[in-house]
């Protein structure tokens, strides 16, 4: 359960959310996506209120990839497909029509993503990296101004984890950008470049801000009550190791 928490994301800003697990982390983003509505307080998205507002036009400016709606697509649909389907925040082709100039575009966002080969691929037959490399484009169709994402890396190897970290710290370094937004259970899969971190524990947020003053080894030991000593190498990526 979530308490208390006030926090927001600007433009041009990439945060991270950790936290041990059953911290909120997930609630959070489904609340800050405009997915699940909270008992109490407000919610502001890109000016607009949640409950005060045309939710189909706000989501329009958002995106939102997960495990649980990558899992609700239908799973005979192409690569192609699958990107298109977002036009219309769909999880099927079936319900809307699309023309080849959604299916270029589509290509387009594939090739930006290094998977324009698999366009005409059932996304099933892909392997986990290529899934997830597909969800990302998805999620740019609509040039979003914020990109939520919930555990992108999860279940990935290592060669295919990093490849999407990298495609992460190239978006979070695009001028002109969404903001974004990751939630992880593990440092090792922040990317690069991300500026902001919030530490959630027990539903409220231990921490928020600037990255480097946020995800210190005081910190993330409180979070998860264990000593761990926190380092950030020279190219930008945390890790984290038990205290010795």
């Amino acid at each position: 359960m979530l308490d208390a928490i006030e926090w927001s994301v600007c433009p041009s800003e990439h945060w991270v959310i950790v936290g041990a697990n059953g911290a909120g982390k997930t609630s959070l983003l489904r609340i800050a996506s405009l997915y699940l509505h909270p008992s109490d307080g407000q919610v502001w998205c890109l000016g607009e209120q949640l409950g005060r507002c045309d939710l189909r036009t706000l989501r329009r400016r958002t995106a939102l990839s997960s495990p649980a709606m990558a899992a609700k697509l239908e799973p005979t649909m192409t690569a192609a497909e699958v990107v298109m389907t977002a036009r219309n925040g769909a999880l099927a082709p079936w319900w809307h029509r699309y023309d080849e100039s959604d299916r270029a575009a589509a290509i387009e966002l594939l090739d930006r993503f290094g998977v324009g080969r698999f366009a005409h691929r059932d996304f099933a037959t892909l392997s986990a990296g290529e899934r997830q490399k597909v969800l990302l484009a998805r999620t740019l169709v609509l040039d979003p101004a914020i990109v939520y994402l919930d555990e992108p890396t999860s279940g990935l190897d290592i060669g295919a984890r990093e490849q999407v970290l990298g495609d992460l710290t190239d978006l979070a370094r695009a001028p002109g950008g969404p903001a974004t937004v990751v939630v992880t259970h593990h440092l090792e899969e922040i990317p690069a470049a991300y500026t902001h971190a919030l530490v959630l524990r027990g539903g409220r947020a231990l921490a928020q801000g600037p990255i480097d003053e946020v995800l210190t080894s005081e910190t993330l030991s409180d979070c998860y009550d264990v000593a761990l000593r926190v380092d950030r190498s020279r190219r930008g990526r945390f890790t984290a190791n038990l205290e010795q």
